[in-house]
């Protein structure tokens, strides 16, 4: 069974954008937050841009 893409180019440029925009302010935060000595739980947090930027990657990727 093959997939179809329901979204265009647009759609997709624009999930790989945010995807890596969120990865990148994922990664940033996360040196900050260890850098400072923050326990765990405000790393926590920071699951929320690190799964929008690997959702909007797969999205993009998959086109869907």
């Amino acid at each position: 069974m093959s997939a179809l893409a329901n979204i265009g180019p647009r759609g997709c440029a624009w999930r790989r954008r945010l995807g890596f925009i969120a990865l990148a302010a994922g990664g940033a935060l996360l040196a900050a937050l260890w850098a400072l000595g923050a326990g765990q739980a405000p790393r926590l947090a920071l699951f929320l841009p690190f799964w929008v930027g690997a959702l909007g990657m797969s999205q993009a990727r998959h086109r869907t």
